[in-house]
Protein backbone atom coordinates (compact mmCIF):
# COMPACT_ATOMS: atom_id res chain seq x y z
CA UNK A 1 0.00 0.00 0.00
CA UNK A 2 1.50 3.24 -0.90
CA UNK A 3 0.78 5.32 2.34
CA UNK A 4 1.57 8.58 4.28
CA UNK A 5 2.12 8.06 7.49
CA UNK A 6 2.64 10.13 11.24
CA UNK A 7 2.31 8.75 13.98
CA UNK A 8 1.27 11.56 17.38
CA UNK A 9 1.97 11.20 20.91
CA UNK A 10 -1.44 12.47 21.60
CA UNK A 11 -4.97 11.40 21.85
CA UNK A 12 -7.57 10.82 19.36
CA UNK A 13 -9.02 13.48 19.72
CA UNK A 14 -6.08 15.73 19.47
CA UNK A 15 -4.84 13.77 16.86
CA UNK A 16 -8.10 14.53 14.90
CA UNK A 17 -8.34 18.30 15.72
CA UNK A 18 -4.82 18.29 14.30
CA UNK A 19 -5.98 16.31 10.98
CA UNK A 20 -8.85 18.56 10.66
CA UNK A 21 -6.51 21.83 10.65
CA UNK A 22 -4.02 20.30 8.53
CA UNK A 23 -6.67 19.54 5.77
CA UNK A 24 -8.58 22.62 6.05
CA UNK A 25 -5.76 24.74 5.08
CA UNK A 26 -5.32 22.74 2.19
CA UNK A 27 -8.97 23.58 1.06
CA UNK A 28 -10.19 19.87 2.63
CA UNK A 29 -12.98 19.28 4.60
CA UNK A 30 -14.88 16.23 6.27
CA UNK A 31 -17.87 14.53 4.47
CA UNK A 32 -17.40 11.48 6.14
CA UNK A 33 -17.11 9.30 9.32
CA UNK A 34 -16.82 5.72 9.91
CA UNK A 35 -15.98 4.30 13.71
CA UNK A 36 -14.51 0.91 12.75
CA UNK A 37 -13.95 0.29 16.24
CA UNK A 38 -17.84 0.85 17.38
CA UNK A 39 -19.15 -0.34 14.21
CA UNK A 40 -17.16 -3.71 15.17
CA UNK A 41 -18.47 -3.65 18.63
CA UNK A 42 -22.10 -3.08 17.63
CA UNK A 43 -22.49 -5.86 15.13
CA UNK A 44 -20.06 -8.67 15.82
CA UNK A 45 -18.94 -8.05 19.88
CA UNK A 46 -15.40 -7.56 18.85
CA UNK A 47 -13.20 -5.56 20.91
CA UNK A 48 -10.73 -2.77 18.79
CA UNK A 49 -8.25 -0.35 19.50
CA UNK A 50 -10.05 3.17 18.42
CA UNK A 51 -10.13 2.95 14.29
CA UNK A 52 -11.53 5.71 12.44
CA UNK A 53 -11.92 6.04 9.04
CA UNK A 54 -12.69 10.08 7.67
CA UNK A 55 -13.08 10.94 4.18
CA UNK A 56 -12.01 14.19 3.53
CA UNK A 57 -13.02 16.33 0.53
CA UNK A 58 -11.48 19.71 -1.72
CA UNK A 59 -14.40 20.45 -3.58
CA UNK A 60 -12.31 22.28 -6.65
CA UNK A 61 -9.86 19.13 -6.43
CA UNK A 62 -12.90 17.00 -7.05
CA UNK A 63 -14.29 19.03 -9.50
CA UNK A 64 -11.47 19.14 -11.70
CA UNK A 65 -11.16 14.78 -11.02
CA UNK A 66 -14.59 14.41 -11.92
CA UNK A 67 -14.02 16.84 -14.88
CA UNK A 68 -10.78 14.49 -16.21
CA UNK A 69 -12.55 11.23 -15.51
CA UNK A 70 -16.81 10.54 -14.45
CA UNK A 71 -16.29 7.45 -12.53
CA UNK A 72 -13.69 9.16 -10.60
CA UNK A 73 -16.15 9.10 -7.66
CA UNK A 74 -14.71 5.54 -7.13
CA UNK A 75 -12.17 6.89 -5.30
CA UNK A 76 -13.33 9.45 -3.74
CA UNK A 77 -13.32 10.87 -1.16
CA UNK A 78 -10.12 10.97 -0.24
CA UNK A 79 -9.83 8.95 2.97
CA UNK A 80 -7.42 9.46 6.41
CA UNK A 81 -7.48 7.23 9.19
CA UNK A 82 -6.67 7.48 12.17
CA UNK A 83 -6.00 4.02 14.59
CA UNK A 84 -4.24 3.77 18.22
CA UNK A 85 -1.68 1.69 18.57
CA UNK A 86 1.04 0.93 21.24
CA UNK A 87 3.12 4.30 19.98
CA UNK A 88 0.36 6.80 19.70
CA UNK A 89 -2.39 7.58 17.80
CA UNK A 90 -0.92 6.93 13.83
CA UNK A 91 -2.73 8.73 11.34
CA UNK A 92 -2.43 7.54 7.56
CA UNK A 93 -3.23 9.14 4.55
CA UNK A 94 -3.13 7.80 0.57
CA UNK A 95 -0.26 9.18 -1.06
CA UNK A 96 -2.04 11.37 -4.09
CA UNK A 97 0.68 10.72 -6.02
CA UNK A 98 -0.07 7.25 -6.30
CA UNK A 99 -4.12 6.83 -5.97
CA UNK A 100 -4.81 6.63 -9.42
CA UNK A 101 -2.46 4.15 -10.66
CA UNK A 102 -5.33 2.11 -10.82
CA UNK A 103 -5.98 3.82 -13.92
CA UNK A 104 -5.02 3.97 -17.53
CA UNK A 105 -2.11 6.06 -18.25
CA UNK A 106 -4.36 8.36 -20.63
CA UNK A 107 -6.82 8.65 -17.14
CA UNK A 108 -3.52 9.19 -15.21
CA UNK A 109 -2.23 12.32 -17.34
CA UNK A 110 -5.77 13.92 -17.33
CA UNK A 111 -5.41 13.55 -13.90
CA UNK A 112 -1.88 15.16 -13.22
CA UNK A 113 -3.34 18.65 -12.53
CA UNK A 114 -5.36 17.32 -9.56
CA UNK A 115 -2.26 15.13 -8.19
Amino acid sequence: MTDLRKTLKTSLAEARARLEAALKEEGFGLLTEIDVSATLKARLGLERPPYLILGACNPSLAAKALEAEPDIGLLLPCNAVLKEGEEGVEILLQDPRNMFQVLSQEKQAALKPVV
